[in-house]
């Protein structure tokens, strides 16, 4: 039976910045298979006139966290601990 770790929530600058990287994807997606869609069009333009700098602060925030703190996050929502360059967790 597969092992299951309880579900840890994104905080709200990790879930913000996931958020628009799904959104982001996907409207890339979509202009690469239809480059001239106004639907897509509109929803870019949206994102970046209404959540892009919300998204961006976000994301600062995420990069201004020490590594250990990082590396604690992933290790919390994935289940693993990760290696450092010396083998170690």
């Amino acid at each position: 039976m597969p092992r299951t770790s309880p579900r840890v929530p994104l905080d709200v600058d990790e879930e913000r910045v996931a958020r628009a990287q799904r959104l982001l994807i996907q409207l890339g997606a979509a202009l690469v298979v239809q480059p001239f869609d106004t639907r897509t069009h509109d929803a870019l333009v949206r994102f970046l006139s209404e959540d892009a700098a919300q998204a961006l602060t976000s994301l600062e925030a995420l990069r201004q966290r020490p590594e250990s703190h990082l590396r604690q996050r992933i290790s919390d929502l994935t289940g693993h601990s990760l290696r450092t360059e010396g083998g170690t967790a």
